[in-house]
């Protein structure tokens, strides 16, 4: 990011204004809609040019993060998730089976917050997953509706643990994973027992949630995700076995 602030020999300074952002931002000494020191001040506290720190500010704006006012100053703004999903997207997207590695993430993210939803999910909670389980079922059949439906479903449980970090992370690789969702039913659209395997599988996680058990939560959830990835290699296999001798 600094190399798009200036020179080489300004890379420290630049570094300078992102380090004393964030670490601000961790230990509490800014939060959401204060306002940062005057620009001489700020440059001199961090020892940094006033070209540079404006050019690292304007670059905290264009991120989401600082809302620059003329005349008022910089104030810091909540982070907005859509700029982290487009910053994963964009960088994990350029690698090769980008989907099934996400899988993976999704597997860790999931089966800890189903873990914890289990324990702190309320009523309201409760009531929103039971609401995308039967948007699930409404769709069963439509690969791009139904895909959007399941990573809504999964979703609620993720927001259901209330844990802002496993919330933040989902977020940020959702683009991803509703694509990894819809990908999925475009693939096993058709393959014998899919549709009462979906309903079966999603009303058991719901229920196991309900029952607030953690152990069996976390372990339909993992039969839910094994199941599912031998109903996509039959389909796989189907597939390419009904492919034409060239």
């Amino acid at each position: 990011m600094a190399t798009m602030l200036a020179e080489n020999n300004d890379l420290s300074g630049a570094e300078k204004v992102f380090a004393f952002f964030r670490n601000a931002l961790v230990d509490g000494t800014l939060k959401a809609g204060e306002r940062l020191l005057g620009e001489r001040e700020l440059s001199l506290k961090l020892g940094v040019s006033r070209p540079l720190l404006r050019e690292a500010l304007r670059s905290l704006a264009m991120l989401g993060f600082l809302d620059i006012q003329h005349g008022r100053g910089a104030f810091v703004k909540k982070a907005d998730i859509s700029v982290l999903s487009d910053f994963f997207t964009f960088s994990l997207a350029q690698q090769p089976d980008i989907l099934d590695d996400v899988m993976e993430a999704r597997i860790a993210i999931e089966c800890q917050a189903i873990r914890i939803a289990c324990d702190r999910a309320s009523e309201t909670d409760l009531k929103r997953i039971g609401s995308k389980l039967s948007r699930l079922m409404d769709t069963l059949n439509d690969p791009v509706e139904g895909g959007a439906a399941d990573f809504a479903f999964h979703q609620a449980i993720v927001e259901a643990s209330r844990s802002e970090a496993l919330i933040t992370l989902y977020g940020a690789i959702g683009d991803l994973l509703r694509r990894s969702h819809v990908q999925r039913r475009e693939v096993t659209v058709m393959e014998p027992g899919i549709v009462d395997y979906l309903v079966e599988a999603h009303r058991e996680v719901f229920l196991s949630i309900v029952d607030r058990n953690p152990d069996v939560a976390d372990r339909k959830l993992r039969e839910h995700f094994a199941i599912g990835d031998e109903f996509r290699r039959r389909s796989l296999i189907s597939a390419f076995a009904r492919r034409p001798a060239t």
